[in-house]
């Protein structure tokens, strides 16, 4: 499933920085957090990949999409300053950041490695 997100739900299905100084994940599956933004070439080229990963993985792994312009608060309070910003978000343990567009494969090792899906 690829859902674009505003602070509110992110704070219910990621992660709540107001209520928890360390992080706490509030998902029930891995997920997939993309900081991006509208204007962003390298953003526009990552966008179909993670469509194609949303219907390969659903049921098993969320994305979500954040607009780095639409919710400022949001990306201030991760440090995001480049975009895309990835995050990877497993089940269990702490999230992995990577920077810069991604290949699908490259999505594949990560969400294989990092989130433990198989």
């Amino acid at each position: 499933m690829l859902e674009h997100l505003k602070t509110e739900d992110f704070k219910k299905k990621v992660f709540d920085y107001d209520k928890n100084s360390e992080w706490k994940f509030e998902g029930n599956r891995p997920c997939i957090v993309d900081f991006y933004a509208p204007w962003c070439g390298p953003c526009k080229m990552v966008a179909p990949v993670l469509e194609k990963l949303a219907d390969k993985y659903e049921g098993r792994v969320d994305i979500y999409k954040i607009d780095t312009d639409a919710e400022a608060e949001l990306s201030s309070a991760f440090g995001i300053s480049s975009v895309p910003t990835i995050i990877f978000v497993p089940q269990n343990g702490e999230p992995q950041a990577v920077a810069g567009a991604l290949s699908y494969d490259a999505f594949e090792t990560i969400i294989r490695d990092v989130l433990k899906v198989a």
